[in-house]
């Protein structure tokens, strides 16, 4: 009699796990371009779970072999938040994806917030996609903030101007080092970017 209603025990606890696991099955895009300069189109793809409460999204990284095979090289759950952070009944969040693409092998992935944008450049390097670029404009109080940040070489510049007039309140340039490169699999907007921001 033990194992029978040991088993009944564990059946609803299998179900549960089951449905609990994360299913990426609905696509959202899909880009296709050289990541790696071996003149192949690797592929990006975007997907997202719409059973978790959540939504949240996936972003997977394929490069192309020679026979037409394609790699995964990395996988984030990170990098673009899911749709209900705080579950179906509360708000969506205020960035939602708005383009990727590829060129000249650097991938870009933009954003949208409800008052500006943001975006992510990437290259293959070092066995990683690090971040090499970052660029956000933002309207506040009747003002534009912008930021144009080269990782690579380390220059940011920082211009804040009125909105309807061509004249510059602010503009700095700077050198900030950030190393080792700000890897994708590890990037979470607003959350530890920033040193970018």
């Amino acid at each position: 009699m033990k194992p029978v209603f040991f088993l009944f025990l564990l059946l609803p606890m299998q179900l549960f796990a089951q449905n609990n696991k994360a299913q990426f099955s609905h696509k959202i895009l899909e880009v296709s371009g050289d990541l790696n300069k071996d003149q192949l189109a690797d592929k990006v793809v975007v997907t997202q779970d719409t059973i978790q409460e959540s939504a949240p999204f996936r972003l997977q990284l394929f490069l192309a072999k020679p026979g037409g095979t394609d790699q995964l090289f990395v996988t984030t759950t990170k990098l673009i938040g899911p749709q209900y952070p705080n579950g179906r009944s509360g708000f969506t969040s205020g960035s939602s994806l708005a383009d990727i693409s590829i060129k000249n092998n650097v991938l870009i992935v933009s954003f949208d917030l409800i008052r500006g944008t943001f975006t992510y450049k990437f290259r293959l390097q070092n066995d990683n996609f690090e971040l090499i670029g970052y660029n956000e404009a933002q309207v506040n109080g009747g003002q534009i903030y912008y930021i144009d940040f080269n990782l690579s070489t380390g220059t940011k510049i920082e211009k804040t101007g009125n909105i309807g007039s061509d004249k510059i309140i602010s503009n700095t340039k700077r050198k900030v080092l950030i190393r080792p490169l700000p890897k994708i699999q590890d990037l979470i907007p607003f959350e530890n970017d920033d040193a970018i921001r």
